[in-house]
C-alpha cells in the first residue's frame, strides 16, 4: 500500500513537472509563423470585430475567442495566449495519464502506464513545442481526451450527459482547429455501436445537442452571413490554400511528413507500441483509441494538403494510451524496464529538437522588431507589417492585412471587398506608391531587391533578421 501511494505522488509529481516545463517553454521559446493572424484574431475580437464578416479569417473560430476570453482579464499578451494553451496541453496529458490510472484492465499496469502516458505526451516534440502557442493545439488536445473519457463513460454507465458533454467537447475540438474534425464522427458512431435500446437514442441526441451548442459561435456568425462564413471556413481551405502549393508539391509535402515521423526514432516508437496495443486488446474504449488515432491521421495526412508534422500532434495522446498496452502485450513480465527505455529516446528525442532550434525565432525578437517599428510610425499612419508585429504594436491591421497567407488570393473587386482580401499585386502597389508610411518584412534579402522597397524609402533597418523601411521618399 505504501509502494503504491509512493508511487502516485510519484506520477503526480511527474506531471506537474511535466506540465511547468511545457508552460515555461511556452513563455521563453516558443514561436511559430502561422500563431499570428491566430492572436491577431483575438485581439480584434477584443475591439469588437467579427471574424470572417468583418476581416479574413480562414479557420473555425471557438479558439480566437477562447484566447480573447483569456485576454480580456489578463491582457491582449502573447504570453496570455501561450499560458492558456500550455495549461490546456499540461490539463491533456493529466487527463490522458490518469485516465489509464483509473481505468486500464491490468491494475498492476495502471502506475507504469500512467508514467509512460505523462512522457510520451507531455514530452512528445510535437505536443511540447506546439501544444503551448496561440494556435489551436492546446486547447483541442484538452477536448479531445475529454470528449475522450466521456464517451466511454457514457457507453459504460449509461449516463446521458456524459454523452453531451462528448459531443460538446470534440465539437467544440472541431470548431476550433477543423484537423480534429473526425473525432465527431467517430465517437458518434462509437456511441451508436456500443449502446443499446432506448438508451442510444437518448445518447445520441445528447450527443448532438452538446455538439450544436458548442458550434454556437459558428452558427451564430454564419447566421449573420453565410457567403462570407462558408467562404473563411471551407471554400479557404478546399480551394484556396493550395494556390501556392500545385498538386505535385503538396502530395510530396505530405509524403516527407509521413517519411518524417516514420524516421523520428520517438515518433516510431509512439507508432509501433501503439500499433502493438490496438492489435493485442479486444477492449472496446482502447480500440476507440486506435479508431480515433487512425482517422486523424489518415485525415491529416492525406485529406489535408499540404499538411506539416504538427497537424499529427491530435494523435498522440491515442497512441499513448494504446502504448501502454502494447508494452503489455510485448513484454508480459516487465512493468518499469519498457518505460524507462521508452521515456529516454522520448527525452532524448526532444532534448536534440530543443538543441536543433535554439536559433529559431522567437516572440522576444518580435518585441525588439516591434519596438522600431513603433519607434518609426506616427500614430494613426499605415502600416505594412507581418501580424506578430500588428500584434505587438496593437495597431490594427489594414483592411485585408489581417492574414498574411490571403495576399495569395486574387479576386475581383467586389469578392475581395466581400471577403476582406488585399491582394500581394495590391499591396506591392500600395508600398511603392507611398499609401504606407512603414513597411516592415521579414524576407530575404532578393524579395526585398524584387518589391523595391529601398527605392522608394530613404530609411532602413535590420532588427533581428527584419527589415523596416520609413520615409517615403514622395512624402513632404
Amino acid at each position: 500500500m505504501k509502494s503504491t501511494r509512493l508511487q502516485t505522488a510519484l506520477l503526480v509529481a511527474l506531471l506537474a513537472i511535466v506540465g511547468a516545463a511545457i508552460v515555461a517553454y511556452s513563455q521563453l521559446r516558443a514561436f511559430a509563423w502561422d500563431e499570428g493572424f491566430h492572436i491577431v484574431t483575438a485581439q480584434l475580437i477584443l475591439r469588437g470585430k467579427r471574424p470572417y464578416l468583418d476581416f479574413c479569417f480562414s479557420q473555425t473560430p471557438v479558439n480566437a475567442y477562447w484566447n480573447a476570453f483569456w485576454m480580456s482579464i489578463f491582457g491582449d499578451s502573447w504570453r496570455t495566449a501561450h499560458a492558456a494553451a500550455a495549461v490546456s496541453a499540461s490539463l491533456a496529458t493529466a487527463v490522458t495519464g490518469w485516465f489509464v490510472l483509473r481505468r486500464f484492465p491490468e491494475p498492476e499496469r495502471r502506475i507504469p502506464g500512467a508514467f509512460l502516458v505523462a512522457v510520451l505526451m507531455g514530452l512528445n516534440v510535437v505536443v511540447f513545442r506546439y501544444g503551448g502557442i496561440s494556435q489551436a493545439y492546446g486547447l483541442c488536445l484538452l477536448l479531445l481526451v475529454a470528449a475522450y473519457w466521456c464517451a466511454v463513460v457514457t457507453v459504460e454507465s449509461g449516463k446521458v450527459p456524459a454523452a453531451m458533454l462528448a459531443g460538446l467537447f470534440c465539437a467544440a475540438a472541431a470548431g476550433s482547429s477543423l484537423l480534429t474534425a473526425p473525432a465527431v464522427p467517430i465517437l458518434f458512431a462509437w456511441i451508436l455501436v456500443n449502446s443499446a435500446g432506448g438508451a442510444r437514442v437518448r445518447k445520441l441526441g445528447a450527443f448532438v445537442g452538446g455538439a450544436l451548442v458548442a458550434l454556437s459561435p459558428v452558427l451564430w456568425l454564419f447566421a449573420q452571413n453565410p457567403k462570407q462564413v462558408w467562404f473563411g471556413i471551407v471554400d479557404y481551405n478546399l480551394k484556396y490554400r493550395l494556390v501556392d502549393w500545385p498538386p505535385p508539391d503538396a502530395n510530396r509535402q505530405n509524403l516527407e511528413v509521413a517519411m518524417a515521423w516514420i524516421g523520428s526514432g520517438p515518433a516510431l516508437v509512439l507508432i509501433l507500441l501503439g500499433i502493438a496495443g490496438f492489435r493485442a486488446t479486444r477492449r472496446a474504449e482502447l480500440r476507440l483509441c486506435g479508431w480515433l488515432a487512425a482517422g486523424l491521421g489518415l485525415y491529416i495526412g492525406a485529406a489535408v494538403r499540404p499538411t506539416f508534422p504538427q497537424y499529427l500532434v491530435f494523435t498522440v495522446p491515442f497512441l499513448a494510451i494504446l502504448s501502454v498496452a502494447g508494452i503489455a502485450d510485448q513484454w508480459p513480465n516487465r512493468k518499469w524496464a519498457p518505460v524507462l527505455v521508452a521515456s529516454f529516446l522520448v527525452v532524448f528525442g526532444l532534448g536534440k529538437s530543443l538543441y536543433d532550434e535554439r536559433d529559431d525565432s522567437t516572440w522576444q525578437d518580435f518585441e525588439r522588431v516591434a519596438l522600431k517599428v513603433d519607434e518609426v510610425t506616427p500614430k494613426g499612419a499605415m502600416l505594412m507589417a507581418d501580424e506578430v508585429v500588428y500584434f505587438l504594436t496593437k495597431r490594427t491591421p489594414p483592411e485585408g492585412n489581417e492574414e498574411r497567407n490571403s495576399h495569395k488570393l486574387e479576386f475581383g473587386k467586389a469578392d475581395a471587398k466581400l471577403y476582406h482580401i488585399r491582394p500581394q499585386s495590391q499591396l506591392d502597389r500600395e508600398a511603392l506608391s507611398g499609401v504606407f508610411a512603414t513597411v516592415e518584412t521579414c524576407e530575404d534579402e532578393d524579395y526585398i531587391a524584387e518589391k523595391g522597397y529601398a527605392k522608394v524609402f530613404t530609411k532602413k533597418a535590420e532588427v533581428e533578421g527584419c527589415t523596416v523601411f520609413w520615409d517615403y521618399k514622395g512624402r513632404k
